[in-house]
């Protein structure tokens, strides 16, 4: 909260501006202040466990089986453009599993919370994945939609479609508000890892489209592959 309310700040001011990091995409005076607070808070709380973040320009190769992912502002273009959805994301990833995540939307105060076998919850009150639809409600990226997501969709005949930013994808799902978030379009791992956490903890899963749980590891650079995030039960379409 602590880092949402330094987004805020910022954000309500007028001295700041956006930069292009060295890939292309655009960075704040937001999102570094928000990374300070995490890394601070994750490293008194929990000194052992590695920090892998977007802005942490030294962040190691390896970090070991057990580490935190951490995008402090996933969803810098929607913040730039004014719109509500952008994201704090936390995940702790054991073994390339997501076991527990915090997402938050600090334009508005709402926050997801999700372990491995404890369930979820939206500002404390318990959430639920419901049982995927025929045909399911697809929800498409804003920023950054493509051709193969549009394909996917058609292919399975997918008449209602909503658009929302950032990993509130993966939340609103897990709401049992939508049923489904196809992604063939690039993404790295903290963008994701949070927000998949709290969908699996409240029913839903995180597959690959050939159907394997979807998992993270260093070696790929920290990019993750495609992936297509289902409500609760098994999809009842092919992946």
């Amino acid at each position: 909260m602590e880092a949402g309310a330094a987004i805020e700040r910022i954000r309500a001011g007028t001295d700041w501006h956006t930069v292009a990091k060295d890939d292309g995409s655009p960075v704040t005076a937001a999102d570094l202040a928000a990374d300070t607070i995490i890394r601070a808070g994750l490293a008194a709380a929990f000194p052992a466990i590695p920090v892998v973040s977007e802005e942490d320009c030294a962040r190691p190769s390896d970090p070991g089986a057990v580490f935190f992912l951490v995008d402090p502002l996933d969803g810098t273009r929607e913040f730039v453009a004014g719109r509500p959805d952008y994201t704090v994301n936390i995940a702790l990833v054991e073994h390339g599993v997501p076991v527990a995540g915090v997402v938050l939307t600090s334009a508005d105060g709402r926050l997801w919370c999700g372990a491995k076998g404890a369930g979820a919850t939206r500002n404390g009150e318990a959430i639920r994945a419901r049982p995927v639809r025929v045909p399911p409600v697809a929800l498409i990226s804003r920023s950054h939609r493509e051709a193969a997501t549009d394909g996917w969709v058609a292919a399975r005949g997918v008449t209602e479609t909503v658009i929302v930013g950032s990993s509130v994808k993966f939340c609103t799902i897990a709401e049992g508000e939508a049923d489904v978030y196809p992604r063939f379009g690039p993404t790295m791992a903290w963008d994701t890892a949070a927000g998949q956490a709290v969908l699996e903890a409240a029913g839903g899963v995180v597959l690959t489209p050939e159907g394997a749980p979807f998992r993270y590891q260093a070696g790929q650079g920290w990019r993750n592959g495609c992936f297509i995030a289902w409500g609760a039960a098994s999809p009842p379409i092919a992946s």
